[in-house]
Order: C-alpha cells, then structure tokens, then sequence
C-alpha cells in the first residue's frame, strides 16, 4: 500500500470523524426542540433519562462531507444519495410522530427501489459449487429483499447504547479492510472509511451513557449504507464472496432470525417489539450495559476477522473459526430465552413428567 493511500485512509476516517463530532450538539439540540426524544418508557426500553434521537442525521451529514472530498462521482453515487434521503427522511418523521411497520416499510422500499432501478446495483447471479445459478428476472426482487433485510437487522438491534453503531463501525471497518488487501480502490472502498469515520463520531455520543440516540434516521441509513457497500463489492458474486458480508453481520442476522422465530413459535405479530433479543439475554444475567456490548462486539469481531481470514486465502482456518462461532451461538440459545422459553419448556416437561408418574 501506497503512503498516497495511506493518507488518503486516514483522511477518509478524519474528515467524517471529526465533522461528526462537531455538529452531534447542534443535532441534539434541534432533536430536542422538534420534540424527536425518546422517553423511558419500560418494558423493552431500558434507559431512564429523556433522550434525544437523531443521531443518525449527524452521520449521514459526516457520510455527504467526506464523499463532497473523496467520493466519485456517477450515476449509481447519485442513486446513493437519493435511496440515503430518502431513508433519512422517512426516519426522522419517524422519529418525530413514530409511523406505523408499514409506513417505515414502504419509505424503506422506496430507497431500495431507488438504488436497484436507477443506480442498478443488482445480484444477477451466484457461482456455488460448480454450479452458476442465474437470477433472471427475479435478480432485482432477491436484491431488494437484500437491502431492506440489511436495514431491518440493524434496526431491529438498535436497542442498547453502542449496539448499532459499533457492529456498524466493524462492518465498515472490515469491508474496508478486504478492499485493500485486496487492492481495490473503488465506490465501495471510499463508502467503506467515509461511514466507518462518521460512524464513530457517532459512538462518541452514543456510547454508555448515550447522549443521543441513532433513531430510526440512523439504524436505517446505516443498514442501508451496509448493503449499498456489500452490493458495490459484492456484485455478480460467489456463494462464498456474497457470505463473507453477511457473515460480518452475523450477530445482527442471527438476532432477527431469532426473533422472528421466537415470535411465530408465540404466535405474535412478526415486527412487535419485545425484551428477548440477544442483548437482553445478557443484561438479564446482570451485566452491565458496556459489558453486553463489548461482549457482543468481541463475538461480532471474529465473525469480522475468520472473514478477513477467509479472503487471505486461508479457506479451512476461517471456516474452523465460523465453526466454533456458530457452536458457541448455538449453545447461547440453548441456555437463554432468545429462541425458546425456557421457563415455560421446563414447566411443561414437569406437568408431563407428573401425568406419566399417575398414569404408572
């Protein structure tokens, strides 16, 4: 690598870093007086203190000074930037007046619409196993279903101080590190340090005690951000290529996975919130709140490095450390209430061991 590149890394992270910092308590305070706050509320919600929302826009601001600087202009960056206000937007009304699943659905959509009919990012087809699987024309509809999955996953884990923001910085962080072992220069390249920057500015303010929150405007733009990137690099993939995204963002999938089955095993409507996410199996244990992120960004973080790993080449070793990831997932749901309700599974398998004993 290049010192030109070197220093053009660090301006990328710099610039949206230190812009972010700068505007988060004019955002704070506009998030106030628009009345765009989260009130403590219980239940699933575990703050206690009046918070301002709106966090997101400060990153999408850093996101649009750090591409006005390093960023390539063309068609599929202007897709970009309207699929981004558009998110944006819809998340902030949000934020404000909370529309309904649906409303935030279709806003979502409408990005989503935006970046693969006009900005034609598209998964045309996968190689897997020998085999070449052509999309034909259900291409555009598997790839929508990619981008609005990437952006529910992260907000559906915005729910503790640092989560979002932090599994987004290491997925931005490792994209950008993949593009430049692998020497790549590109869009996605760019995107990847701009957001990682911005992104951490963010955790400046968000990280416990949170002074802001993301919002909905920054849980979706992030997800957005994370499948425009994953789309730009990822483009007409392997099966592998395509997973090693997703399997950076494995904590958050896997967290929705759980809770939309958790939620049709209870036979609950699919998008109603709840206290059963994979942070709240660990503050249940009577961790702290920077105890449970830092644990859940340690775990996302391998995930991160047996993906670096995989690109250098060394197939079998990140294939063991995916392993051994998967197996500890495993036996967390085994032993918590992510999944399955334990208490009740325990309950039931009483009253039955009871009714087999009168029986004998």
């Amino acid at each position: 690598m290049t010192q030109e590149m070197i220093l053009k890394i660090i301006g990328m992270l710099v610039v949206p870093f230190v812009f972010v910092i700068s505007i988060m308590p004019f955002v704070r305070k506009v998030a106030f007086q628009i009345n765009a706050v989260d009130k403590p509320r219980g239940g699933r919600h575990i703050h206690t203190n009046l918070t301002p929302k709106m966090g997101g826009l400060a990153i999408f601001l850093g996101f649009l000074v750090g591409y006005m600087i390093f960023g390539i202009h063309s068609s599929v960056m202007n897709a970009i930037l309207i699929g981004s206000f558009l998110v944006i937007l819809i998340g902030i009304i949000d934020d404000i007046t909370e529309l309904t699943a649906f409303q935030q659905f279709i806003g979502q959509l409408g990005a989503a619409l935006v970046l693969v009919f006009y900005g034609g990012l598209v998964i045309h087809e996968l190689t897997a196993f020998g085999l070449k699987i052509e999309f034909g024309v259900f291409a555009p509809f598997i790839t929508l279903f990619f981008i609005l999955g990437c952006i529910n996953c992260i907000n559906l884990i915005d729910g503790v101080d640092g989560l979002s923001g932090g599994i987004s910085s290491i997925y931005f962080l490792t994209t950008g590190l993949i593009a430049v072992i692998q020497q790549k220069s590109g869009l996605d390249f760019i995107l990847a340090f701009v957001m990682l920057g911005s992104t951490l500015g963010f955790l400046v303010y968000n990280f416990n005690p949170a002074m802001i929150f993301a919002g909905d405007c920054g849980s979706n733009f992030m997800g957005f951000m994370i499948s425009v990137i994953a789309l730009l690099g990822f483009k007409n993939v392997t099966l592998t290529s395509l997973f090693i995204p997703l399997l950076i963002l494995a904590i958050p999938i896997l967290d929705t996975l759980f809770a939309l089955l958790r939620r049709a095993l209870k036979h609950q409507p699919l998008f109603q919130g709840d206290r059963f996410h994979i942070h709240h199996q660990l503050l249940n244990r009577n961790l702290s709140v920077r105890t449970t992120v830092i644990i859940i960004y340690i775990i996302d973080s391998l995930f991160a490095f047996a993906s670096i790993v995989y690109v250098l080449n060394d197939a079998t070793l990140g294939y063991i450390i995916y392993g051994i990831l998967l197996l500890i997932v495993l036996v967390f749901v085994v032993k918590t209430n992510v999944v399955f309700d334990q208490e009740e599974i325990k309950k039931k398998f009483h009253e039955k061991t009871k009714t087999f004993k009168k029986k004998s």
